[in-house]
């Protein structure tokens, strides 16, 4: 069983208990997922299983999509509703447009919150907040494509925005900092990620789904062929011959493959052979002439 599994993550689950759940269900432990997703949130959880794992860390495309919650008026610790309560405010009058101003969009630094996975001194923030310390943070590259205020109510100062942004961006510090911009602070109430790695929340499948096809013995029938995760790149086919010095590591030149007069460009393929199929990501070496596998995300006895 190998591909990726489109999960719907349910509130009140962390990404780990998705995972725990899927190697019960589809009785394997080789199960790894991209792009994790705070207990309150829903949505795409890409999950990656048998040989499709060692794709985590190389897709092609990790930009994510995000419809997220608000309320102004409100700062907690973790910048969510979940949090304890540090300041409570009176928010002004606003339009849509000026929300939308103070939204941080385009190449950013961010500061990762406190309650988040990033490590300082080998220890993960929410471990040393959760024990009541604080810890230097450096400000880290974000980068937030477009914002788009889906509803917004001046009175009550609840709304929500559509957010498409890159990897490693945190929403809830987003609307925290249009928070701070406002003067009267603001929190996350609500987050569900409606695109993943390309793939989007419509195709997905609740845990109920998955155990379903599984107690009917076509859980596999729900993967999505890893190649599908690496369509955006250049294609590279090998004929009979060529697959099988690929498939025993030797190095194939460019001119053998037909890249020999390319440029700089593209800089990964995505490989292709005779019989077999996709066979996994590679990447030109110019200057010596010759293709470099980048990874194989093929199981080394597969032939169809």
């Amino acid at each position: 069983m190998n591909g990726i599994l489109l999960i719907d993550k349910p509130a009140g689950w962390t990404s780990f208990d998705v995972i725990g759940k899927l190697r019960g269900i589809l009785k394997t432990r080789r199960l790894g997922h991209a792009g994790t997703l705070d207990p309150m949130a829903t949505g795409v959880l890409p999950v990656f299983v048998g040989c499709a794992t060692k794709a985590c860390g190389i897709l092609p495309t990790e930009d994510k999509a995000y419809q997220a919650e608000f309320q102004l008026g409100t700062e907690t610790d973790t910048q969510d509703s979940t949090g304890t309560v540090l300041r409570q405010s009176a928010f002004p009058v606003l339009s849509e447009a000026q929300l939308l101003a103070a939204i941080p969009q385009g190449d950013i630094l961010q500061l990762p919150p406190m309650y988040s996975a990033v490590k300082v001194g080998g220890k993960k923030l929410y471990e040393l907040a959760r024990e009541g310390k604080t810890a230097e943070r450096t400000p880290r590259p974000a980068q937030v494509y477009s914002v788009r205020i889906l509803r917004y109510d001046p009175h009550t100062g609840a709304g929500s925005a559509e957010i498409f942004c890159g990897k490693g961006t945190y929403v809830r510090t987003l609307l925290h900092d249009m928070g701070q911009t406002l003067g009267c602070g603001a929190v996350m109430t609500g987050l569900r990620r409606t695109q993943a790695c390309g793939f989007p929340v419509m195709q997905c499948h609740s845990i109920e789904e998955v155990q379903q096809a599984a107690d009917l013995g076509r859980a596999e029938e729900l993967l999505i062929p890893i190649a599908q995760a690496f369509s955006g790149l250049a294609q590279i086919h090998l004929n009979r011959e060529q697959t099988r010095l690929y498939r025993n590591g030797v190095k194939l030149t460019l001119d053998q493959i037909g890249q020999g007069h390319s440029g700089g460009e593209p800089q990964r393929y995505a490989v292709y052979g005779d019989p077999e199929g996709f066979l996994g990501t590679a990447y030109p070496d110019r200057e010596a002439g010759v293709l470099r596998v980048e990874r194989n995300l093929r199981e080394p006895d597969q032939t169809n």
